[in-house]
């Protein structure tokens, strides 16, 4: 089964310095329908004004996927772990036993982020963080795993069953992806237009898939994309 979820229907929440657009329940936005899928608890879509973002703040038992779409963003934990990462490349923060993080916009333009979090399969541990750049060109049309916790050598590690992958699709180019039975998926269409399974989505709305399905998207225009398949 696929649900599509427009942009225009997510929870929302605005300030001074963020524009937030939740996909799941979080924070002051709750939809009891809209709990999670899988292991998946938070897609949130934030757009963080220059030189502002999250001051310190903690977390624990959670795998924290940053996404970024446009800008920067610069992170630094009590680990002493610090770092920039760009637009289409990806941070994890496993929090395990518990770690606290700032995330900052310290460009002279907006940032946009998708931040994910998946539950851990095991709670407790010691917490982690690492970056890695994912140039778009190498995964045109294709498949690029971006974080993962099946194993594969070129993707981030995470701590569950579930990987974060990503593709960039030019007009007219199909792209296939099996979410087989028993696992979740849900993808968000970072940039451009492209027709799911006859369904057309624009730039940030999303789908959630239950069960086994044979997903196929079609470039309306050029696109990027960015699913999840969890247990």
């Amino acid at each position: 089964m696929i649900e599509i979820r427009r942009f225009s229907d997510l929870g929302t929440f605005q300030n001074d310095w963020l524009n937030a657009h939740y996909h799941f329940s979080f924070s002051h936005y709750y939809d009891p329908a809209r709990l999670g899928h899988g292991k998946l608890r938070v897609w949130n879509d934030d757009t963080i004004q220059p030189n502002t973002g999250f001051p310190p703040h903690g977390h624990r038992d959670m795998e924290i996927i940053t996404y970024v779409r446009k800008g920067a963003i610069t992170h630094q934990d009590s680990l002493g772990n610090k770092g920039r990462t760009e637009a289409g490349d990806v941070q994890v923060m496993s929090a395990g036993n518990g770690v606290q993080h700032s995330e900052w916009n310290a460009e002279g333009e907006d940032t946009t982020i998708f931040q994910l979090w998946i539950e851990p399969a095991e709670t407790g541990g010691a917490p982690d963080w690492g970056a890695k750049a994912f140039p778009k060109a190498d995964r045109s049309g294709e498949w690029a795993v971006l974080a993962s916790g099946r194993g594969e050598a070129e993707a981030l590690p995470i701590r569950q069953n579930a990987a974060v992958l990503g593709a960039t699709l030019k007009a007219g180019e199909q792209l296939d992806y099996e979410v087989k039975d028993g696992r979740y998926g849900y993808l968000v269409l970072a940039a451009g237009s492209v027709e799911l399974n006859g369904e057309v989505l624009h730039a940030r709305d999303g789908a959630a898939i239950t069960g086994a399905a044979t997903l196929t998207l079609k470039g309306l225009e050029d696109a990027e994309i960015v699913p999840v398949d969890t247990i």
